[in-house]
Protein backbone atom coordinates (compact mmCIF):
# COMPACT_ATOMS: atom_id res chain seq x y z
CA UNK A 1 0.00 0.00 0.00
CA UNK A 2 1.95 3.43 -1.21
CA UNK A 3 1.64 6.52 1.08
CA UNK A 4 -0.96 8.18 -0.21
CA UNK A 5 -3.19 5.13 -0.52
CA UNK A 6 -2.96 4.92 3.36
CA UNK A 7 -4.83 8.04 4.83
CA UNK A 8 -7.43 7.39 2.16
CA UNK A 9 -7.83 3.42 3.41
CA UNK A 10 -7.94 4.77 6.91
CA UNK A 11 -10.77 7.23 6.08
CA UNK A 12 -12.75 4.65 3.98
CA UNK A 13 -12.78 2.51 7.34
CA UNK A 14 -13.08 5.15 9.66
CA UNK A 15 -16.22 6.11 7.73
CA UNK A 16 -17.81 2.81 6.92
CA UNK A 17 -17.22 1.75 11.05
CA UNK A 18 -19.30 5.03 11.68
CA UNK A 19 -21.89 4.18 9.15
CA UNK A 20 -22.56 0.71 10.29
CA UNK A 21 -22.65 1.76 14.05
CA UNK A 22 -25.51 4.13 12.43
CA UNK A 23 -27.15 1.41 10.63
CA UNK A 24 -27.03 -0.48 13.95
CA UNK A 25 -28.16 2.15 16.46
CA UNK A 26 -31.38 3.14 14.38
CA UNK A 27 -32.06 -0.19 13.75
CA UNK A 28 -32.20 -1.20 17.04
CA UNK A 29 -33.91 2.14 17.92
CA UNK A 30 -36.68 0.37 15.37
CA UNK A 31 -37.01 -2.69 16.83
CA UNK A 32 -37.11 -1.31 20.82
CA UNK A 33 -40.02 1.39 19.50
CA UNK A 34 -42.05 -1.19 17.67
CA UNK A 35 -41.94 -3.96 20.02
CA UNK A 36 -42.46 -1.43 22.43
CA UNK A 37 -45.75 -0.53 20.39
CA UNK A 38 -46.78 -3.83 19.89
CA UNK A 39 -46.66 -5.22 23.66
CA UNK A 40 -49.98 -5.18 25.13
CA UNK A 41 -49.29 -1.88 27.43
CA UNK A 42 -51.90 0.81 27.94
CA UNK A 43 -48.96 3.98 28.73
CA UNK A 44 -51.93 5.96 29.15
CA UNK A 45 -53.66 4.23 31.56
CA UNK A 46 -50.23 4.37 33.00
CA UNK A 47 -50.56 8.18 33.53
CA UNK A 48 -53.89 8.56 33.96
CA UNK A 49 -54.86 5.59 36.01
CA UNK A 50 -57.69 3.45 35.47
CA UNK A 51 -60.79 6.00 36.96
CA UNK A 52 -59.77 8.26 34.87
CA UNK A 53 -62.48 9.72 32.20
CA UNK A 54 -62.57 9.31 28.75
CA UNK A 55 -62.35 13.37 28.07
CA UNK A 56 -58.95 12.84 30.16
CA UNK A 57 -57.90 9.47 28.58
CA UNK A 58 -58.17 11.21 24.64
CA UNK A 59 -56.70 14.48 26.34
CA UNK A 60 -53.66 12.50 27.55
CA UNK A 61 -53.67 9.80 24.50
CA UNK A 62 -53.71 12.93 21.84
CA UNK A 63 -50.24 14.50 23.42
CA UNK A 64 -48.66 11.34 23.22
CA UNK A 65 -48.85 11.36 19.68
CA UNK A 66 -50.64 7.87 19.56
CA UNK A 67 -53.82 9.08 17.00
CA UNK A 68 -50.11 9.06 14.05
CA UNK A 69 -49.29 6.49 12.29
CA UNK A 70 -46.52 4.35 13.73
CA UNK A 71 -43.73 5.37 11.29
CA UNK A 72 -44.56 8.89 12.17
CA UNK A 73 -44.15 8.22 16.05
CA UNK A 74 -40.95 6.87 15.46
CA UNK A 75 -39.28 9.17 13.10
CA UNK A 76 -40.23 12.34 15.63
CA UNK A 77 -38.67 9.44 18.49
CA UNK A 78 -35.65 9.08 16.32
CA UNK A 79 -35.33 12.97 16.43
CA UNK A 80 -35.65 13.22 20.19
CA UNK A 81 -32.72 10.19 20.55
CA UNK A 82 -30.63 12.53 18.31
CA UNK A 83 -31.38 15.30 20.42
CA UNK A 84 -30.63 13.33 23.80
CA UNK A 85 -34.38 13.18 24.69
CA UNK A 86 -35.30 10.33 25.61
CA UNK A 87 -38.73 11.43 26.96
CA UNK A 88 -39.76 11.59 30.32
CA UNK A 89 -40.19 8.70 32.72
CA UNK A 90 -43.75 8.34 34.23
CA UNK A 91 -43.11 6.58 37.07
CA UNK A 92 -40.34 8.55 38.15
CA UNK A 93 -41.48 12.16 36.59
CA UNK A 94 -37.79 12.74 35.60
CA UNK A 95 -36.18 12.58 32.18
CA UNK A 96 -35.28 8.92 31.13
CA UNK A 97 -32.35 10.23 30.65
CA UNK A 98 -31.00 11.70 34.42
CA UNK A 99 -32.49 8.15 34.83
CA UNK A 100 -30.40 6.20 33.20
CA UNK A 101 -27.01 8.56 34.13
CA UNK A 102 -28.27 7.59 37.37
CA UNK A 103 -28.98 3.84 37.83
CA UNK A 104 -26.70 2.56 34.91
CA UNK A 105 -22.87 2.82 37.30
CA UNK A 106 -24.49 0.02 39.41
CA UNK A 107 -25.32 -2.29 36.79
CA UNK A 108 -21.81 -1.17 35.27
CA UNK A 109 -20.10 -1.92 38.70
CA UNK A 110 -21.33 -5.29 39.02
CA UNK A 111 -21.11 -6.48 35.85
CA UNK A 112 -17.26 -5.14 35.29
CA UNK A 113 -17.03 -7.35 38.73
CA UNK A 114 -18.67 -10.28 37.77
CA UNK A 115 -16.77 -10.44 34.82
CA UNK A 116 -13.27 -9.90 36.57
CA UNK A 117 -14.62 -12.74 38.18
CA UNK A 118 -15.57 -15.12 35.14
CA UNK A 119 -11.71 -14.09 32.96
CA UNK A 120 -10.12 -14.83 36.14
CA UNK A 121 -11.59 -18.26 36.85
CA UNK A 122 -12.93 -18.70 33.60
CA UNK A 123 -9.86 -18.72 31.45
CA UNK A 124 -8.18 -20.92 33.73
CA UNK A 125 -10.79 -23.57 33.91
CA UNK A 126 -10.59 -23.14 29.94
CA UNK A 127 -7.18 -23.96 29.69
CA UNK A 128 -7.10 -27.00 32.19
CA UNK A 129 -9.65 -28.39 30.07
CA UNK A 130 -8.13 -28.56 26.97
CA UNK A 131 -5.11 -29.46 27.89
CA UNK A 132 -6.38 -32.63 30.08
CA UNK A 133 -8.38 -33.38 26.67
CA UNK A 134 -11.05 -36.50 27.70
CA UNK A 135 -9.65 -37.00 31.10
CA UNK A 136 -11.43 -36.81 34.25
CA UNK A 137 -9.84 -32.98 34.95
CA UNK A 138 -11.82 -32.31 31.44
CA UNK A 139 -15.03 -33.89 32.50
CA UNK A 140 -15.77 -32.59 35.69
CA UNK A 141 -14.67 -28.85 34.67
CA UNK A 142 -17.19 -29.51 31.44
CA UNK A 143 -19.73 -30.12 34.01
CA UNK A 144 -19.21 -27.37 36.40
CA UNK A 145 -19.19 -24.95 33.33
CA UNK A 146 -22.43 -26.93 31.64
CA UNK A 147 -24.35 -26.10 35.15
CA UNK A 148 -23.89 -22.12 34.54
CA UNK A 149 -25.06 -22.09 31.34
CA UNK A 150 -27.96 -24.39 31.46
CA UNK A 151 -29.35 -23.41 34.53
CA UNK A 152 -31.76 -20.68 35.16
CA UNK A 153 -29.76 -17.90 36.72
CA UNK A 154 -33.00 -16.38 38.68
CA UNK A 155 -33.09 -20.13 40.17
CA UNK A 156 -29.02 -19.52 41.27
CA UNK A 157 -29.81 -16.47 42.76
CA UNK A 158 -33.15 -17.35 45.28
CA UNK A 159 -30.74 -21.07 46.15
CA UNK A 160 -27.82 -18.61 46.45
CA UNK A 161 -30.12 -16.20 49.08
CA UNK A 162 -31.63 -18.68 50.58
CA UNK A 163 -28.66 -20.67 51.98
CA UNK A 164 -25.77 -18.16 52.26
CA UNK A 165 -28.02 -15.32 53.03
CA UNK A 166 -31.07 -17.07 55.46
CA UNK A 167 -29.43 -20.12 56.20
CA UNK A 168 -25.66 -19.36 56.80
CA UNK A 169 -25.93 -15.89 57.40
CA UNK A 170 -22.55 -15.49 55.47
CA UNK A 171 -23.51 -12.60 53.09
CA UNK A 172 -25.99 -9.34 53.34
CA UNK A 173 -29.32 -9.33 51.72
CA UNK A 174 -31.29 -7.96 48.71
CA UNK A 175 -30.28 -4.28 48.58
CA UNK A 176 -26.82 -1.83 47.88
CA UNK A 177 -26.34 -0.84 51.24
CA UNK A 178 -28.45 -1.86 54.56
CA UNK A 179 -30.93 1.03 55.38
CA UNK A 180 -29.22 2.69 58.05
CA UNK A 181 -26.31 3.60 55.38
CA UNK A 182 -28.23 4.92 52.60
CA UNK A 183 -27.64 8.05 51.88
CA UNK A 184 -24.58 8.90 54.07
CA UNK A 185 -21.94 8.77 51.00
CA UNK A 186 -22.29 11.42 48.09
CA UNK A 187 -22.33 10.47 44.93
CA UNK A 188 -19.37 10.85 42.84
CA UNK A 189 -18.90 8.29 40.14
CA UNK A 190 -22.18 6.19 41.06
CA UNK A 191 -20.13 3.62 42.08
CA UNK A 192 -20.82 2.50 45.74
CA UNK A 193 -17.38 1.30 46.02
CA UNK A 194 -15.40 4.21 44.32
CA UNK A 195 -17.61 6.93 45.93
CA UNK A 196 -17.13 5.18 49.78
CA UNK A 197 -13.70 4.78 49.35
CA UNK A 198 -13.09 8.27 48.21
CA UNK A 199 -15.17 9.21 51.26
CA UNK A 200 -12.97 6.99 53.46
CA UNK A 201 -16.24 5.19 54.75
CA UNK A 202 -14.39 1.65 55.18
CA UNK A 203 -17.65 1.02 57.37
CA UNK A 204 -19.96 1.03 54.27
CA UNK A 205 -17.77 -0.19 51.85
CA UNK A 206 -17.75 -3.07 53.56
CA UNK A 207 -21.02 -2.91 53.90
CA UNK A 208 -21.40 -2.83 49.81
CA UNK A 209 -18.86 -5.67 49.40
CA UNK A 210 -21.17 -8.11 51.73
CA UNK A 211 -24.36 -7.19 49.73
CA UNK A 212 -22.60 -7.14 46.42
CA UNK A 213 -20.42 -10.85 46.55
CA UNK A 214 -23.83 -13.03 46.16
CA UNK A 215 -24.98 -11.15 42.99
CA UNK A 216 -21.00 -10.41 41.83
CA UNK A 217 -20.42 -14.26 42.21
CA UNK A 218 -23.64 -15.03 40.81
CA UNK A 219 -22.92 -13.26 37.14
CA UNK A 220 -19.33 -14.00 37.62
CA UNK A 221 -20.00 -17.87 37.78
CA UNK A 222 -22.51 -17.18 34.51
CA UNK A 223 -19.30 -15.63 32.96
CA UNK A 224 -17.16 -18.36 33.78
CA UNK A 225 -19.43 -20.83 32.52
CA UNK A 226 -19.33 -19.07 28.55
CA UNK A 227 -15.88 -17.72 28.97
CA UNK A 228 -14.48 -21.59 29.72
CA UNK A 229 -16.33 -22.69 27.65
CA UNK A 230 -15.33 -21.11 24.96
CA UNK A 231 -11.25 -21.00 25.98
CA UNK A 232 -11.54 -24.77 25.72
CA UNK A 233 -12.65 -24.62 22.29
CA UNK A 234 -9.50 -22.12 21.04
CA UNK A 235 -7.35 -23.86 23.07
CA UNK A 236 -7.64 -27.46 21.56
CA UNK A 237 -7.39 -26.06 18.16
CA UNK A 238 -4.09 -24.29 19.07
CA UNK A 239 -2.92 -27.27 20.91
CA UNK A 240 -3.16 -29.12 17.88
CA UNK A 241 -0.95 -26.24 16.05
CA UNK A 242 2.43 -27.64 14.59
CA UNK A 243 4.34 -24.80 16.28
CA UNK A 244 3.11 -26.41 19.75
CA UNK A 245 4.59 -30.35 18.36
CA UNK A 246 8.27 -28.50 17.13
CA UNK A 247 8.05 -25.95 20.96
CA UNK A 248 8.08 -29.51 22.61
CA UNK A 249 10.60 -31.39 20.41
CA UNK A 250 12.61 -28.29 20.78
CA UNK A 251 12.40 -29.43 24.59
CA UNK A 252 10.21 -26.33 26.13
CA UNK A 253 8.58 -26.76 29.56
CA UNK A 254 4.99 -27.55 29.16
CA UNK A 255 3.98 -24.33 30.75
CA UNK A 256 5.74 -22.50 28.14
CA UNK A 257 4.54 -24.49 25.62
CA UNK A 258 0.80 -24.01 27.03
CA UNK A 259 1.11 -20.35 28.87
CA UNK A 260 3.96 -19.19 26.35
CA UNK A 261 3.00 -20.45 22.88
CA UNK A 262 -0.63 -21.77 22.59
CA UNK A 263 -2.40 -19.60 25.18
CA UNK A 264 -0.86 -16.28 23.76
CA UNK A 265 -2.21 -16.94 20.53
CA UNK A 266 -5.62 -18.32 21.79
CA UNK A 267 -5.73 -14.64 23.64
CA UNK A 268 -6.50 -12.67 20.20
CA UNK A 269 -10.13 -14.41 19.58
CA UNK A 270 -10.82 -14.61 23.47
CA UNK A 271 -10.76 -10.68 23.14
CA UNK A 272 -14.17 -10.90 21.20
CA UNK A 273 -14.74 -13.35 23.70
CA UNK A 274 -14.52 -11.68 26.85
CA UNK A 275 -16.01 -8.73 25.00
CA UNK A 276 -19.80 -10.39 24.18
CA UNK A 277 -19.26 -11.78 27.80
CA UNK A 278 -19.19 -8.05 29.15
CA UNK A 279 -22.02 -7.08 27.24
CA UNK A 280 -24.39 -10.61 28.01
CA UNK A 281 -23.41 -9.34 31.51
CA UNK A 282 -25.23 -6.32 31.43
CA UNK A 283 -27.91 -7.01 29.09
CA UNK A 284 -28.92 -10.02 31.28
CA UNK A 285 -28.31 -8.53 34.39
CA UNK A 286 -32.29 -7.57 34.48
CA UNK A 287 -33.13 -10.88 36.34
CA UNK A 288 -29.82 -10.33 38.83
CA UNK A 289 -31.08 -7.23 39.60
CA UNK A 290 -34.54 -7.79 40.81
CA UNK A 291 -33.83 -10.44 42.80
CA UNK A 292 -31.73 -8.93 44.85
CA UNK A 293 -33.03 -5.36 44.75
CA UNK A 294 -30.24 -3.96 43.53
CA UNK A 295 -30.82 -0.49 42.07
CA UNK A 296 -29.21 -0.84 38.38
CA UNK A 297 -30.55 -0.56 34.92
CA UNK A 298 -31.75 -3.89 34.66
CA UNK A 299 -34.07 -3.36 37.90
CA UNK A 300 -34.95 -0.27 36.64
CA UNK A 301 -36.44 -1.61 33.29
CA UNK A 302 -38.39 -4.48 34.80
CA UNK A 303 -40.02 -1.54 37.41
CA UNK A 304 -40.68 0.57 34.87
CA UNK A 305 -42.40 -2.74 32.41
CA UNK A 306 -44.79 -3.48 34.80
CA UNK A 307 -45.74 0.22 35.26
CA UNK A 308 -46.01 0.20 31.83
CA UNK A 309 -43.65 3.16 31.34
CA UNK A 310 -42.86 2.30 28.22
CA UNK A 311 -40.43 5.54 27.76
CA UNK A 312 -38.02 4.19 30.17
CA UNK A 313 -38.16 0.61 29.32
CA UNK A 314 -37.48 1.22 25.71
CA UNK A 315 -35.10 4.28 27.24
CA UNK A 316 -33.36 1.42 29.09
CA UNK A 317 -33.11 -1.30 26.46
CA UNK A 318 -31.89 1.02 23.83
CA UNK A 319 -28.49 1.91 26.27
CA UNK A 320 -27.84 -1.57 27.26
CA UNK A 321 -27.90 -2.34 23.27
CA UNK A 322 -25.78 0.76 22.40
CA UNK A 323 -23.04 -0.64 25.00
CA UNK A 324 -23.76 -3.74 23.54
CA UNK A 325 -22.81 -2.75 19.68
CA UNK A 326 -19.95 -0.67 21.54
CA UNK A 327 -18.20 -3.32 22.73
CA UNK A 328 -18.55 -5.53 19.93
CA UNK A 329 -16.95 -2.58 17.47
CA UNK A 330 -14.39 -2.11 20.38
CA UNK A 331 -13.53 -6.08 20.27
CA UNK A 332 -13.40 -5.64 16.75
CA UNK A 333 -10.87 -3.04 16.71
CA UNK A 334 -8.65 -4.77 19.26
CA UNK A 335 -8.94 -7.68 17.12
CA UNK A 336 -6.91 -5.85 14.18
CA UNK A 337 -4.87 -4.08 16.63
CA UNK A 338 -3.67 -7.44 18.53
CA UNK A 339 -3.08 -9.51 15.13
CA UNK A 340 -1.28 -8.39 12.65
CA UNK A 341 -2.52 -11.21 10.39
CA UNK A 342 -5.73 -9.06 9.81
CA UNK A 343 -3.82 -5.78 8.65
CA UNK A 344 -1.88 -7.67 6.36
CA UNK A 345 -5.45 -9.00 4.80
CA UNK A 346 -6.39 -5.33 4.64
CA UNK A 347 -3.71 -4.10 2.59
Amino acid sequence: MTAINRPLRLLIDIGSWLLTVAITLVGLAALTFFIGRVLPIDPVLSIVGEKATPEVYQKVYLELGLDKPLWQQFWEYLGKLLSGDFGTSFSTSRPVLTDLINFFPATLELATIGLAIGVALGVPMGVASAYWHEKWPDHVLRVVGLVGYSVPIFWLGLVGLFVFYYLLDWVSGPGQLDVFYVGIVDRVTGSILIDSAIAGEWEIFGNAISHMTLPALLLGYYSLAYISRMTRSVMLDQLSREYVLTARLKGASEFRVVAGHALRNAAIPLVTVIALSYGGLLEGSVLVETIFSWPGIGNYIYSSLFAADMNAVLGGTLLVGIVFVLLNMLSDVLYRVLDPRSRELRR
